[in-house]
């Protein structure tokens, strides 16, 4: 095992610089146990953990040695490679939330589905933030004995699962709350894989109308779907609608604003895959709310067992409609990650293609 492992660090306020530094790998405290983080998914929504770390508390995480970087989770797939926890064996493979880097100490307890971060710094975190799933064990897990297959899904769970949740959870909220009146849902930034989520649920709803608003660039992809209807926000029918921001989009969203005004019955925040959008006040219709899932399940009807439920079955067509629309591509090592770090925050990553990448080499 080496004796230091890299990890990339994130400036809190240029989000576009990064820092490889290395962490010593010592003996682990009593209850501690030691990740090989084998790789993980670098899409717009990890670059929206850096723009609200300090709002959500993403950076609380995992703390760094500098206070001016922080290290960003990303969801992807680790193993426990040594354990100094008398109940937990090593060779357990994990989804969940781990930094960038190559290896990761974590002080946990285990669950009936893995492992959670109990470190002191991780009390106030919601438990899904601080769950790492067992892949013998997860019942949202992929499962295939073809090791090809396993990985690509692998792969895909990284890009998708988490993003998939925030869609999947953001249309049960709306539709517990009744859509909030509206017949149509408008969807900013509808090329993003979590606006992707949601109009894949939404889609079922029976809704009057499911609109995407993406750029140019982008509106053969959305209209190839198959999932929405394109328009541009100032074609958009005036009617009693709600706006799901994938965006933050300042511009877009206040256009949005303008134009239905008070027939915005409802303007979720839920991203911003558009991170170099100037932000702009918004002076008609509703104030938009930001969305945080754990806030939300706590508005939706169905109990835990029946949500897991629910979700297990879509998450897995989801996954299986990806393939049509998505081409995993993998990079490895230090330098690749930074680089993948920067394409992904410039938006320079076609919706087509997810980056998977991993600081070993």
């Amino acid at each position: 095992m080496p004796e230091r492992t890299p990890v990339m660090e994130v400036d809190r306020t240029t989000t576009t610089t990064t820092a490889i530094v290395h962490d010593d790998l010592g003996d682990l405290a009593e209850g501690q146990v030691r990740f090989r983080v084998d790789r993980f998914a670098v899409t717009a929504n990890t670059v929206t953990y850096a723009l609200f770390g300090a709002l959500l508390g993403y950076w609380d995480f995992y703390p760094t040695r500098d206070p001016a970087f922080g290290r960003v989770p990303a969801m992807g797939w680790g193993d426990v490679v040594a354990s100094a926890h008398p109940e937990v064996a090593t060779g357990m493979r994990c989804y969940g939330w781990f930094p960038m880097a190559g290896h990761v100490d974590l002080t946990v307890s285990p669950t009936d589905e893995g492992l959670r971060d109990d470190g002191p710094h991780r009390q106030a975190h919601a438990p899904g933030y601080r769950a790492f799933q067992d892949a013998t064990r997860d019942p949202l897990a992929p499962t295939s004995e073809d090791p090809t297959e396993r990985g690509d899904l692998e792969d895909r769970h990284a890009l998708l699962r988490g993003l998939f949740l925030t869609g999947f959870l953001a249309d049960a909220f709306l539709d517990a709350e009744d859509w909030f009146g509206a017949e149509t849902a408008i969807v900013l930034s509808a090329s993003s894989k979590t606006g992707i989520a949601f109009a894949h649920q939404a889609a079922q709803r029976g809704l009057g109308s499911l609109v995407g608003v993406t750029s140019v660039d982008n509106v053969e992809f959305v209209t190839d779907l198959g999932i929405y209807s394109y328009d541009e926000v100032g074609s958009i029918p005036v009617t009693d609608a709600v706006a799901v921001d994938m965006a933050g989009n300042g511009p877009a969203i206040a256009a949005l604003h303008e134009h239905l005004g008070d027939r915005l019955a409802h303007s979720m925040v839920v991203g911003r895959s558009h991170n170099d959008a100037p932000t702009v006040e918004v002076t008609a219709g509703p104030t938009p709310e930001l969305f945080f899932a754990p806030t939300a399940m706590s508005r939706i009807p169905a109990g835990p067992g029946e949500l897991q439920a629910a979700m297990a079955t879509a998450l897995e067509a989801f996954i299986a409609d990806s393939t049509r629309w998505l081409t995993v591509e993998r990079t490895a090592g230090p330098e690749a990650t930074e680089a993948t770090w920067a394409q992904v925050h410039a938006g320079a990553v076609p919706p087509h293609i997810g980056r998977i990448t991993s600081l070993h080499d």
